[in-house]
This record gives structure tokens, sequence and C-alpha cells, in this order.
């Protein structure tokens, strides 16, 4: 049974967009809101008010929008020392921005107060105060984050914890306590939380960064203290080390400790409002990230596949489909059967292997590992190999020959790569020729030109990766090369190996298989849709 709601407050917008490599356009920011306006954040602080004109333009443009359940806040901070809150260069800012929400943020570490603010600790606190107040004044939801918290209640906690009273008795819906520089334990977390909640007559929220490595557990370990409301970033993006990972934070406080946080099934589609973002941003997937990750549910030992080949449970601490993930099944040197069967049923071929098919076939797969092969993320290649090993692969087409030129026709010019090549088809002779930005691309374009009157159906396939690996770098340039293709049709995608001393010999294995796989793909729709 779930225990009371925790409120979601994400500042991907702003503390997020404070990362290194990450950036928002207008019209991103549009689509992130809604974005998790449908997974249901409940608070989504749009940026920093009056700090440039980017952000108080998008504030406008979101006043165009019909949210179905978050609320937008507006960041800022306390007024500045010595100055009247009404007359504060930015302030005001927090107000003209439109947002029903304004969060501040204001100094709670003497520390800070003597060497950055350089005022009085009586007007610091005279600071949070007017700030609140003008705010409140103004009918806004107004959130205290009270930065440098934890260092600063270490410090003193008595001038910290009259810092929150000044604005819970200013009218403050919400203090949030905030590990700004990323230093505070665990431990410290939940004992200091638990110590302001006596102090303290107020909604708690909790911001941490990740600087030791702890944001999502400081986050728990705050909410085991009492704490309502949870601020952090989709994928943890923030300044330097980043922010407390809401992908990884919402299911460990929903699904492990029973503290709702968004609906069910706003929950599956946690790994993909994970990739959304990272595609918004331009940066690539965490693999290894909890939950989404595409490793997060991905089983390799042998000993490993075959107990969760019985019970999931085993070795899976959710089910992957509670959060939008999968269960990978990898094969390698270290598979056993239950690899090979369970991969294979996986692709389709594995329905009625018997035992020693699946002996030949995990035989073959460590054979080629053994020589450089990995299938890890070559599964058109695997289902390939599992074909060819139980003597069902057939042969689309045979190659006579090809030949790949590279050419620099002057100093300045760029290489120019061009490929011959020919291939055999139902007894009809093919040849081709096509130029590409490298050999591999010419190679794949004349295979292409090629196949195409034979199988027009490979025409809106196309490579997408292409990643090289030198196996023993000590060989120089007799090393062995392992290529990995990534292709797509655009409603699949799939990976292919080749190894080879050549890298253009292992480009050209990878690129049979991933032709080969499409090819026997067709086949196999064409099979079923004959059956019904």
């Amino acid at each position: 049974m779930m225990s009371k709601k925790i409120a979601l407050y994400d500042t991907t917008l702003r503390d997020g967009a404070q990362a290194e490599g990450v950036s928002f356009s207008g019209g991103g920011k549009l689509k992130l809101v809604r974005r998790l306006d449908a997974f249901g954040v409940d608070y989504i602080e749009g940026g920093y008010a009056g700090s440039n004109e980017k952000d108080m333009a998008f504030f406008a443009a979101l006043q165009k929008e019909e949210l179905s359940h978050a609320r937008i806040a507006a960041f800022g901070s306390t007024r500045r020392a010595r100055v009247r809150v009404q007359d504060d260069p930015f302030v005001p800012s927090l107000i003209k921005a439109g947002t029903p929400v304004c969060t501040i943020f204001g100094k709670t570490w003497k520390l800070h107060v003597k060497d950055v603010l350089r005022t009085t600790l009586k007007e610091n606190v005279a600071m949070i105060a007017d700030t609140v107040g003008y705010l409140k004044d103004h009918d806004r939801e107004v959130f205290f984050d009270a930065e440098h918290f934890f260092d600063g209640y270490k410090d003193d906690p008595d001038y910290a914890i009259r810092c929150l009273e000044a604005a819970v008795a200013a009218g403050a819906d919400g203090v949030v306590l905030c590990d700004t520089n990323g230093g505070t334990l665990p431990h410290e977390v939940h004992a200091i939380t638990l110590a302001v909640g006596a102090a303290v007559k107020a909604t708690l929220g909790i911001h941490t960064h990740n600087d030791s490595g702890t944001a999502v557990a400081n986050a728990i370990e705050a909410v085991r203290a009492g704490a309502t409301q949870v601020q952090g970033t989709i994928n943890g993006y923030g300044e330097r080390c980043g922010n407390a990972n809401l992908v990884t934070l919402v299911p460990a406080l929903q699904l492990k400790m029973k503290r709702r946080c968004v609906r069910n099934s706003q929950m599956k589609t946690l790994k993909e409002l994970s990739l959304f973002v990272d595609d918004l941003v331009n940066l690539s997937p965490n693999q290894r990230a909890p939950f989404v990750g595409g490793s997060a549910f991905s089983h390799k030992g042998g000993s490993h596949v075959n107990a969760v080949r019985k019970n999931p449970a085993t070795f899976e601490h959710i089910e992957p489909e509670e959060v939008g993930n999968e269960r990978k099944i990898l094969v390698s040197e270290l598979s056993g059967g239950s690899n090979v069967l369970l991969k294979a049923i996986e692709l389709g071929a594995g329905h009625e292997q018997s035992p020693e098919d699946t002996r030949e076939v995990l035989r073959a797969l460590k054979d080629l590992e053994s020589k450089g092969y990995a299938f890890e993320a070559a599964d058109a290649s695997f289902r390939m190999l599992i074909q060819k090993v139980l003597k069902e692969h057939k042969a689309f087409f045979e190659l006579e020959g090809f030949r790949v030129i590279v050419e620099k026709r002057g100093k300045d010019a760029p290489s120019v790569s061009e490929a011959t090549i020919k291939v055999r088809v139902n007894g009809e002779i093919e040849q081709t020729v096509a130029e590409g930005d490298g050999p591999v691309n010419a190679l794949d374009g004349a295979l292409r030109k090629a196949l195409m009157r034979f199988y027009p159906q490979i025409a809106n396939v196309a490579l997408t990766d292409f990643r090289v690996r030198i196996l023993d770098p000590q060989e120089a340039t007799a090393a062995i090369t392992r290529v990995l293709i990534e292709s797509s049709d655009g409603e699949e995608s799939w990976g292919t190996v080749g190894v080879s001393e050549n890298i253009i010999e292992a480009a050209w294995e990878a690129l049979i298989d991933s032709v080969e796989y499409k090819l026997f793909r067709e086949e196999e729709k064409k099979k079923r849709r004959k059956r019904k």
C-alpha cells in the first residue's frame, strides 16, 4: 500500500541546463515541459527569472500552454543586501514571469553571508523574510531553497534554523534543504533532516548534488526523515557532477519505498522519458543507468541466465516492464546453453532447438569469440550464426569479388573512395561502382546498387553507426580489427559484426550480415502473411 505522496520538483531546465554540454532551445524547453507534465511531475522549474531574455521569453510562451498537472516555477534569489525588495533589480522579475510558483534561494551558511554577501547575519535573515513576504503578497506559492543548508547547519545549527524560520514566518509554502556542494553523506542528511523537522513546522523538501556520488541516496534519506518534496533533474544533469537523478530516484521511492510519485502507467514511460531528454540535448544515453539503461536488465553469465530463465526474480530487483525497460540476454564466451537458447528464442529461432543444436551453436559462438568476434551488440550476426550452424542459412547472393580505391587528387583536395563490386544473384552477374565518403561507405553503396534490382526492399536500409576496435594494438598495422555496424530500415534496428586483419574485410563481413539479415526478415514476414 502506497503511503503519502511525494511531490516531484524538476529543475532540469534550470539546474540541468548548467551542466557542461547541455543547453535547451526555446522550442526544446516547451517540449520538455509538456513531456514532464505528461509524466506526472508536480513542479517544473522553468529558469532564472530576469537573468536573460531567453528565459523571460520562455515564461511568456508558457502562458499559452495548457498543462494537465504540473505547476511552473520561476527561480530567483532573495533581495540584495541593503536594497528594498521592490527596488531590487531581479525580485520583481519573478512576478513578471507570471508563474504560479516562485522559488528563491537564500544563504543559510554564515561563511557565505560574510564572505559572499558581505553583510550581517541579521540582514541576511531580513533578506529572506522580505523576499518571501513580497512574493506571498503577490499571491504566489513560494518555496525557499536553503542554499548550502547542510554545511550551514554543521557550522551553526541555530543560525541555519533561524533562516528557515524567517521564511516560514513570512509565509513560505515549503522550505527546501539544499546540499549545494554535494559533500554531505546520507547518514548526515537523515540526522539533520530529522532535527529540522522537529524544530521547524513546515513542509520540507530536499535538493541534493552528486559531488560525492550520493545525491539519490541523500534524497532517499531525507524522505525517510520526513521530506515530502524531492528536487532533481532528468538523467541527473547539473553543474559539476550533476544533481539527484529523478530517473533513478522516482522508481526507488515508488517501487521500493512505496512512496507514491506518479501513476503506474506513467512509471512505465520512465525509460522513454530518459531517452527523450538525452535526445533533446544531443547526448548519448547512459548504457548502465539504473532502471532505464540498456544494460540494466542484461544477463551474460551462464548460471545467471539459467536462473533468470527459471525465475526472473533471482537476478532482477524489479520487473523491467515497470519502468518501460526490457530484459536482454547477452551471448559471449561466458555463455551457457541457457544464454543461447533464450537469445535464440528472443530472435525467433529457438523454439525447436534440440539440446545438441544448442551445444553446436554454443561451440561455434565460443570459437568465433576466441578469434575476436563479439555478439553482445550484434544480434543480427548471432541470428545468422544460428542459421549457419543449423544448416538453415540461405545465401541471397554470392560475391564474385570487389575492389576499393582511395584516391587523393592534390594536397588540399579531399580523399575520394570508390568501390567496384561483382555479385551473382540467381545465376545472374551484376557489377556496379559507387563512390563514398570513405571506403566502407563506398562499398556499402556499391553492394546496394548491385542488389537493388533483385531485392528492392533494401532501399530503405541505412547504416546508422560504425565502430572500429583494434583488438591487439601491440601488433600495430597487423592487428586484428573488429567492426560493429548498426543498421536500420526506419522500423527496426540491428547490429552486425566482422573481424579481420584488414579493416575493409571486417567491414565487408558486417555489411553482408546486415543485408542478409534484412532479406531474411522480409522472407519471414512473407511466410507469416501466407500462414494468415
